[in-house]
This record gives C-alpha cells, sequence and structure tokens, in this order.
C-alpha cells in the first residue's frame, strides 16, 4: 500500500481516544468515580496532578485499580513519571507487571525516550503514548511518532508546551494552529491517533466547547478532559453522525462493487483519499467495516 492508506491502518484495531479523562491516581473517589464515567479511556495520572510524597501510593493505587477491575469500558491506561525522574523506572516496571491498556510517556524529547519505554515494559501487552509538551518534543514529532510499532497516539500537551515555548496561557486556539498541525501530520504519516490535550478550564463552557470544535475540524481524533463535566460535549464532537457512518458505509460498498475502477456516488468522484476518510469515520464511529471492502 502507498500514501494515505498505509499511514491509515497502523492504528486500525486500537482503542478509540474521542474522549480521554485524566484523573489523579492519588485521588481514590475520583478514580472511582472515573471508572464509571462515559468515556473512551481514564487516564491514571502518576505525574503532575500528584505530589511528589504521594507519588509511591498513587503508584500502589494504580497497579492496585488494574488488578480488580472486571470491565472492560472504559480503557485504562496510565501516564507515568518522565524519563529521568526518580519515579520513572519505577512505574514502569510495575506497568510491565499491572498491564494497563497503554503507559503515557510525558515529555518525551525524542525517539528514543518511547524505545527506552517499551523497552522497560518488554513483552508486556501494553502500548505506548507519547506526551509532545516540550520544544524538543515538537522538534522531533515525526521521528517521534514513527519510533516504535507500538506507540498508538501522539497527544498535545499545551501546559508544559506553552511554558517551554514563553506562550501566554491566553492564546486562542487559532494561535495553536502551527503547532497542532505539527502533531497531527506526523500522527497521520506514522498511521497513529493524534490526540488533543486537556482545555484547561473545568467547565463545560463556551471556551471549551470552540477549542473541541476547533481540533475536531483540524482532524483530531479525540481529546483529553480533566473534569467529568466534559465528557458529554466532547464525545459528541468526536463522533461521527448517524448521516456520517451511513455515507462512509455507501463509500466502501460503492468502491467494493467497482472492483478497482472509475466510480461516482451521489454525483461525486471516489478514489482512494474518499475511501481513506471513510475509513477514519467508521473507525471514529466504532462500526465494523467487514464487508465493504476494507
Amino acid at each position: 500500500m502507498t500514501g494515505g492508506t498505509a499511514a491509515s491502518v497502523r492504528s486500525t484495531g486500537t482503542p478509540r481516544r474521542r474522549v480521554v479523562l485524566v484523573v489523579p491516581a492519588s485521588d481514590e473517589r475520583k478514580v472511582l468515580s472515573a471508572l464509571r464515567a462515559d468515556c473512551d479511556e481514564v487516564m491514571l495520572d502518576l505525574e503532575d496532578a500528584v505530589v511528589p510524597a504521594a507519588k509511591t501510593d498513587a503508584r500502589a493505587r494504580a497497579v492496585s485499580v488494574l488488578a480488580t477491575r472486571t470491565v472492560a469500558a472504559p480503557t485504562v491506561s496510565v501516564r507515568i513519571n518522565a524519563r529521568g525522574t526518580d519515579e520513572y523506572y519505577d512505574d514502569l516496571d510495575a506497568m510491565a507487571s499491572a498491564h494497563p491498556a497503554t503507559v503515557m510517556v510525558p515529555k518525551v524529547d525524542g525517539p528514543d525516550d518511547v524505545r527506552d519505554a517499551v523497552r522497560r515494559l518488554g513483552d508486556a501487552p501494553t502500548g505506548v503514548q507519547a506526551l509532545i509538551e516540550t520544544a524538543r518534543g515538537l522538534d522531533t514529532v515525526g521521528e517521534i511518532a514513527a519510533a516504535h510499532a507500538r506507540l498508538q497516539a501522539l497527544v498535545l500537551g499545551y501546559a508544559d508546551l506553552g511554558a517551554d515555548l514563553g506562550r501566554a496561557r491566553t492564546c486562542s486556539p487559532a494561535s495553536w494552529l502551527h503547532v497542532q498541525d505539527r502533531v497531527l501530520i506526523a500522527a497521520r504519516a506514522a498511521g497513529i491517533q493524534a490526540v488533543d490535550g486537556p482545555y484547561l478550564g473545568v467547565r463545560d463552557d463556551a471556551e471549551f466547547r470552540v477549542a473541541t470544535t476547533w481540533t475536531r475540524d483540524l482532524g483530531f481524533d479525540g481529546t483529553w478532559v480533566i473534569h467529568p463535566a466534559q465528557i458529554d460535549f466532547a464525545r459528541a464532537t468526536f463522533t461521527p453522525s448517524d448521516d456520517d457512518v451511513a455515507y462512509a458505509r455507501r463509500v466502501l460498498e460503492t468502491m467494493a462493487a467497482a472492483a478497482g475502477g472509475a466510480v461516482a456516488l451521489d454525483g461525486r468522484m471516489l478514489d482512494e483519499a474518499v475511501v481513506v476518510a471513510a475509513r477514519r469515520t467508521l473507525a471514529r464511529a466504532g462500526a465494523e467495516t467487514e464487508g465493504n471492502g476494507t
């Protein structure tokens, strides 16, 4: 396969990440509440949301949650502490045994940060995500995206990246366009997911909705949220409508029936780019594509 088709298939089979709820693993009440939330993924945080004195207990709670969890949804992943910290290898060793869906590596500066985490995880059935939140990470984001086959997603972290760049916290979503495009393009070229970092407010307000809709329209697969009140809007924003899903199915069925020949649907010529978009729509909707030429 070539072009967009090859890049589009690497992330096939990975969990949807329309909305990822991030909670401190040190807060038992928030963790238990998050596990009942209607989100795609819960990210148990061992890093920024946990004070140094509580990090050992937070790690133990994350391990306990993973050991006792009996339901499949939402997916549970863990954000570990950054490479170079005292907790980094302890976190990875614990996760190699606890088997979260993925380990989120923060402050990824280059591809070796991804590879080092994979090496430490060994044969554990655990994927990896990379948090792009430093200038170095942004500069090498293409290399990071292609670092390892176990990498499932790039996530854009605004707070730390903004501080590293010297960018004002009051910047509008549009002022991040160049940064967002770099992360998105790197993810698409590698065939992995691109997930937007959290809007830093805790309300489902107009600013949150503008920022969420903006990144959906850019092409991101989903977003992090830091409060349950934001889940419903984020999930709805990143979920294709019934009409979008129906059209995507028709595209794939029409192309399969054409067996490679030129074909039109509703007066529009179909090509491989339209097929890639249709497959992505169905993946975002969690819809099956079997029997539709995929």
